[in-house]
């Protein structure tokens, strides 16, 4: 499954529920959200762990600023949205105010000229520079509604035909000319190696660095998925202190499966101590996505959740 499809149900859903309910000229819901599940009890968190909507739909319901305000209560402090560019700019507002009220930090959104899973920017066409700096341009607005600082670039796939080294520098050429337009508003552009598939052109942390290197700008930095991490190169640690003046975002999913941390076989309260130590030695405050999927189902499956990050959290 890509994993720019991964929650593309659970972010339909909502997003579709959102906008029916409605809302009003300030941006706030006036529907009434279901009656939900009890909340657990509130957690402090070491580091900024930032859930996505459908994570707590049990509990909260399927309003999208429920959904936020249930993260809150249960004590994380971030949230990234990858569909967030697809939404109406009502409810990006409404989600920027919920966010500001709740003092919770915007992660990540995907940045997407509709060419993320396709052969593009390692071509050196002409014909895709175009939609992808539009996408840049209306990717600035859309943060400015959220307060984000961090928006996703996926540079496609190989081009087959061509050296590598000719492809890495079309991806630099492109991704240089959309740094300057981000860079004067905040916005930085994670570009994030991926293991989905063997024709995805950016696939490890060390060639992610390169290229961020030759890019030569704050808003071009990397988004260590250590999910995808585990899976193309292992060595997590080592591979984030060799990475670490570059990584700007961190995201997280076990494997195999893709779920929680406690999951799958990635010593999880290891990596975040790390993070969390080497991160304040540095001053540096990340946010830890939590792009994955809930391992068990229901209301009992979102509180094992909770209580897996409350696991790996005590360090």
């Amino acid at each position: 499954m890509h994993r720019r499809d991964f929650l593309l149900k659970s972010t339909v859903t909502a997003t579709a529920a959102c906008v029916a309910q409605g809302f009003s000229s300030a941006g706030t819901a006036f529907a009434q959200t279901p009656a939900a599940a009890a909340k657990p009890k509130k957690n402090t968190f070491r580091l900024k762990y930032g859930p996505h909507f459908g994570m707590f739909k049990a509990h909260a319901g399927e309003d999208l600023l429920d959904q936020l305000r249930f993260m809150a209560d249960v004590g994380f402090t971030a949230f990234e949205d990858n569909g967030l560019m697809q939404r109406p700019v009502a409810v990006q507002e409404a989600i920027g105010k919920t966010l500001a009220q709740l003092n919770m930090t915007m992660g990540v959104f995907v940045i997407d000229a509709g060419d993320n899973w396709k052969v593009t920017y390692a071509t050196g066409k002409p014909e895709f520079k175009e939609p992808f700096l539009k996408a840049c341009r209306d990717a600035v607005e859309t943060a400015k509604r959220v307060n984000a600082r961090w928006a996703t670039v996926v540079p496609g796939y190989f081009e087959r035909n061509l050296p590598i080294g000719i492809q890495t520098g079309h991806v630099i050429d492109i991704l240089k000319q959309g740094a300057d337009i981000l860079a004067p508003h905040n916005l930085t552009m994670v570009l994030e190696p991926l293991s989905d598939n063997p024709d995805l052109f950016l696939r490890t942390s060390d060639q992610t660095y390169m290229i961020c290197r030759a890019v030569g700008s704050p808003a071009c930095k990397i988004l260590f998925d250590m999910y995808h991490m585990q899976r193309n190169e292992g060595r997590m640690i080592e591979h984030i202190n060799w990475a670490w003046d570059e990584i700007a975002y961190f995201q997280i999913g076990d494997v195999p499966g893709r779920k929680e941390p406690g999951t799958g076989e990635m010593n999880y309260q290891n990596i975040f101590k790390h993070i969390h130590q080497k991160a304040g030695t540095a001053g540096k405050t990340f946010v830890l996505g939590m792009e994955h999927g809930n391992f068990g189902s229901g209301v009992e499956g979102e509180r094992a959740l909770i209580e897996a990050y409350v696991k790996a959290d005590s360090f």
